[in-house]
């Protein structure tokens, strides 16, 4: 898991070679899916990581990938 505890939009399309809409649709995904929470921080969104819901998905997948 990262020292870092949270990101912002824009440093992703840095990081991730992918297009800048392409991120936002993963994002809105996993912010759908409850595994990040957003704060609006005008210009950017500050993004971070929902521990209890990561650990609750963690336990499902070890669970599917043992079977």
């Amino acid at each position: 898991m990262s020292a870092q505890s949270c990101c912002f939009n824009g440093d992703l399309t840095v990081i991730i070679p992918l297009a800048k809409s392409s991120i936002s649709q993963h994002l809105k995904s996993l912010k759908e899916a409850g595994l990040i929470q957003g704060e609006i921080m005008p210009p950017k969104i500050k993004y971070y990581l929902n521990n209890e819901n990561w650990a609750e998905a963690a336990e499902l997948f070890e669970t599917l990938f043992k079977s």
